[in-house]
């Protein structure tokens, strides 16, 4: 059982129906697909053909970099770790970073290479160097996908260059990109717009031309080829939101940027980011069975946040519900009941409130001080 504390309070209310090709953001033939989500909440904002296979070119490199990025959060694989170039490595063509067989490299300038430059071998040299072989990567990229729910992807390179195998789709592509922007160093790396690498012998200028020239762009990838077209998977924060925006199949490197900043622009334009409930925030109060004091704090245990649009007049309201017979000892962080966000009927989602202080049990001094004060009063 569990009882109710007074707790309610109204915020702006968001519709979750996704947006699907009003308005005709991108004029028809600019891309084959597209998808436009917000990436904290994942909510759908625009998409047009989103599900459909297609080849993505070096949008590919998003997944190489999730799991180099894995490998770095985990402990496995440092930044300056030194990554020596095989035969293999340096023999790929098309966008590279000149790799020379033998050379050694950090992982962060491999890193600086294939975010900014799309370096071909730079993908290559680093999945040897994390799997040992190309294949072996290519594999992982596989199971990583499938991890993600992406049904309608399948790897057969780390970079992205063409064969009848190798396909993913725009929300997929989005799938992935914000997965890898859960690894906020990665936006060191695709935000560079100019760079150099060898001590100043070769210059990195990035192939994501947002990056200059639209307000918050922080990434991610572009990538084209024949057969893929111009596609790209680009992300921008403002105001506290943060979008991506994946437009494949462009005819032109033109189209790709002006599809995405279309996209964004009307992801910025008319929808915006409400915290619910912030980490460690009091929530309300809560009795506690023979503690040291009789009442404790309780606190969100995570962030909520909610994706609504500017225009939109409901409410969602709070509704904080705290477990009865609260007993001490309570341990600071101790799930003590559960805060709800409901709309209309349903409930939109919710977060443990935890303990906000730690409360000792009373110890036998105390407990017999108790008796005695309530024999005092029940004698007057």
């Amino acid at each position: 059982m569990k009882k109710i504390c007074f707790f309610v309070c109204f915020v702006m209310l968001f519709m979750s129906t996704a947006v699907r090709g009003e308005g005709e953001i991108i004029p028809e033939g600019d891309a084959k697909s597209c998808i436009l989500i917000e990436q904290s909440t994942g909510e759908v904002l625009y998409e047009m053909n989103a599900d459909e296979q297609l080849p993505i070119a070096s949008v590919t490199k998003i997944m190489t970099m999730l799991l180099i990025m894995e490998e770095i959060d985990s402990g496995r694989l440092g930044y300056d770790d030194m990554v020596t170039v095989s035969e293999n490595a340096m023999s790929y063509g098309g966008s590279t970073m000149f790799l020379e067989t033998g050379e050694q490299l950090s992982v962060s300038d491999m890193l600086k290479g294939i975010a900014v430059a799309s370096a071909n071998d730079g993908a290559v040299a680093m999945a040897e160097h994390i799997s040992g072989s190309e294949t072996a990567f290519v594999d992982r990229m596989n199971k990583k996908a499938e991890e993600l729910g992406m049904t309608n992807t399948h790897f057969v390179n780390t970079n992205g260059l063409d064969d009848e195998n190798h396909y993913s789709s725009a929300r997929d592509v989005a799938v992935m990109s914000r997965e890898l922007l859960d690894h906020p160093d990665i936006t060191k790396y695709t935000s560079i717009w100019t760079d150099e690498l060898r001590d100043g012998k070769f210059k990195l200028a990035n192939t994501n031309k947002l990056i200059r020239f639209y307000t918050g762009a922080n990434g991610l990838k572009t990538g084209s080829t024949s057969q893929a077209l111009c596609c790209l998977s680009a992300s921008a924060e403002r105001d506290g939101m943060e979008l991506i925006a994946v437009v494949l199949g462009s005819p032109t490197s033109a189209k790709r940027f002006s599809s995405a900043k279309a996209l964004l622009d009307h992801g910025f334009a008319n929808y915006g980011i409400s915290r619910l409930a912030e980490e460690g925030e009091t929530v309300c109060e809560a009795d506690v069975r023979n503690g040291t004091v009789n009442k404790v704090n309780g606190a969100a245990a995570e962030t909520k946040n909610i994706l609504e649009a500017k225009t939109d007049q409901g409410g969602t309201e709070k509704r904080v519900y705290i477990d009865e017979g609260i007993t001490a000892p309570v341990e600071k962080g101790e799930r003590i009941g559960t805060m709800e966000f409901v709309r209309g009927e349903e409930v939109i989602g919710s977060v443990d409130i935890v303990a906000a202080e730690a409360v000792e049990k009373k110890n036998i001094l105390m407990i017999m001080g108790d008796i005695v004060k309530r024999y005092l009063v029940t004698e007057k």
